[in-house]
């Protein structure tokens, strides 16, 4: 991949992974407030800039992988929450279901401006398989790019949910497996939490888990963009 590529694959996706994981941690955080933990709140975390929420590390994973990346964790307090165990269901899900829902916004956008002009999804189709716009020109200058950010935003959230349901704590569906269990088998599971990213780590470079995980992203991607 030629330099070039490389940051017009960066600028494409800098906003959709930048808005997307800030939503992410906000709905964390808005979700608990609700139920009555205000730490988020009190911290300045229930806020849509993305310079809170930034984590340096999960910024350069999204350099690295121009797919993924995530922020600094929203602080959330469970003992000022109505009912700890069952609550942190909900403050759990908050997460993945917004990144869903943005999914489903991406793809009504994408689809839209491709129903405008069908020509438009020659260019998204070159940038998917060469991995670079394109020369374009008139409208196409600014139709093209705005297309494929909404379909960068499509993968982008799809990622980020399914990746935190993975149920291995700390992932979001660790924690929704935890308020689920009944509290001896839920206290065994949470000894997991220590060697959490570890075990992901561990499935990924021996289970082959990016493998399967970036063939359901881009097929789920591609049906949502009714592409697939």
């Amino acid at each position: 991949m030629d330099a070039y590529s490389y940051i017009q694959q960066i600028s494409l996706g800098i906003v959709p992974v930048l808005f997307s994981i800030s939503l992410h941690e906000v709905a964390h955080g808005a979700v608990a407030y609700r139920l009555g933990d205000p730490t988020a709140k009190e911290m300045g975390r229930l806020t849509l800039n993305p310079i809170k929420h930034l984590d340096p590390l999960g910024l350069l994973v999204f350099i690295v992988t121009r797919i993924i990346g995530w922020a600094k964790p929203v602080p959330i307090n469970p003992f000022n929450l109505k009912n700890p165990k069952r609550d942190m269901i909900w403050v759990a899900a908050a997460g993945p279901a917004t990144n869903l829902v943005l999914a489903a916004a991406c793809a009504m956008a994408f689809r839209t401006l491709i129903k405008l002009d069908i020509n438009i999804l020659e260019f998204v189709a070159a940038y998917i398989r060469w991995g670079k716009v394109p020369h374009l020109y008139g409208i196409y200058t600014v139709t093209v790019p705005v297309t494929i950010m909404f379909f960068m935003g499509i993968i982008i959230n799809v990622a980020l949910a399914i990746f935190n349901l993975i149920p291995i704590p700390p992932l979001d569906g660790g924690r929704i497996v935890y308020g689920i269990l009944p509290m001896e088998l839920a206290q065994r599971y949470a000894r997991l939490e220590k060697w959490g990213i570890i075990i992901v780590l561990a499935l990924i470079l021996i289970g082959g888990l990016d493998r399967y995980f970036g063939y359901a992203v881009l097929k789920i991607s591609a049906l949502l963009a009714g592409i697939g």
